[in-house]
């Protein structure tokens, strides 16, 4: 199969047949042999029925609907499992984004060799204030974490090499964090296309202030993730050591002040006080290395979701 298209959705029912019958007659143009997977992430509208019926005029709508809204990561997370394309293209289901890109974005995974594509939505037809400038300092923060330069890391419209899709985990909010989930799995072609941000024709966003809060938080869990996920001993350990041979040091000096002058009083000094909280943080921090060599050896199953309905699959 040439194309797997995964689209999450909420509450999308109004667009679900306009976005369906734009995408098959780009790929008919196209000639792909494609397959177009919705995630109903717990939508209470009727987009489930409205899937339903889409298959029905097109065979190559397929569906998963979750028992609940769990967040566009685990509609991802799924959808990735389920597809079969040798290239797998990701979109929002509310009209922002153009299927006139996918082209394009396929040809820069054929031809071009990318593993990764981000769509940049140069220019967004959102709130500046709720949406772009919050957009805006999570980008940059994150360009400067992780050293991947996109100009839009959350752009929802992505061209994935297959290989990628299947060896990534999305859990969490990690979504916006894709390129860096891929960079840290060894694939470093990543590159970017100028995209149409298209103004939202039907429904409201689903997202607000508190993701980007949230974005922030995810940012620093998948840097120390990336970087010692599989080794946390080595941050841990090193860290606790060194803030253990500190304490340890000016102890020592406190000591040999004391064998030298009796009359010198210990706990008078504050340098007392400050190694003996030195050595208690070094040893607790070496203490949460060892646990966390044992989580990572031992982890359970994060991506766990109820899944009501399947169709096509």
């Amino acid at each position: 199969m040439d194309l797997s298209l995964v689209i999450p959705l909420l509450n999308e029912a109004e667009s679900l047949p306009e976005l369906t019958h734009w995408i098959h007659d780009v790929c008919q143009r196209e000639g792909y042999a494609y397959e177009i997977i919705f995630v109903d992430d717990g939508s209470t509208d009727n987009s489930w029925e409205v899937i339903e019926t889409l298959r029905q005029q097109y065979l190559q709508v397929k569906g998963i609907r979750f028992q609940r809204n769990y967040g566009k990561s685990a509609a991802l997370n799924e959808g990735f499992k389920a597809a079969q394309g040798s290239v797998v293209i990701t979109m929002d289901a509310d009209l922002q984004d153009s299927p006139d890109e996918i082209p394009d974005l396929v040809r820069m995974i054929r031809e071009e060799q990318y593993d990764l594509v981000s769509g940049w939505k140069k220019k967004r037809y959102d709130n500046k204030l709720t949406k772009n400038l919050p957009s805006k300092l999570f980008n940059a923060a994150t360009r400067k974490v992780s050293g991947i330069y996109l100009h839009d890391f959350n752009c929802g419209l992505k061209a994935y090499r297959k290989k990628v899709i299947k060896s990534i985990e999305v859990y969490g909010e990690m979504h916006r964090y894709i390129p860096v989930i891929a960079k840290w799995h060894g694939f470093r072609k990543i590159g970017e296309k100028v995209v149409e941000h298209r103004a939202r024709k039907y429904g409201t966003t689903k997202f607000g202030w508190e993701r980007f809060v949230n974005g922030f938080l995810d940012l620093a869990s998948i840097s120390f993730v990336g970087k010692f996920g599989k080794r946390p001993m080595h941050f841990f350990g090193l860290w606790g050591t060194l803030v253990f041979l500190l304490g340890f040091g000016i102890s020592a000096f406190l000591i040999i002040n004391k064998l030298i002058d009796p009359t010198y009083y210990l706990t008078s000094k504050p340098a007392f006080y400050i190694a003996l909280v030195l050595a208690i943080v070094g040893v607790q921090l070496f203490l949460a290395g060892f646990v966390s060599e044992l989580v990572s050896r031992n982890s359970p199953e994060r991506n766990v979701y109820g899944i009501e309905e399947k169709l096509g699959l």
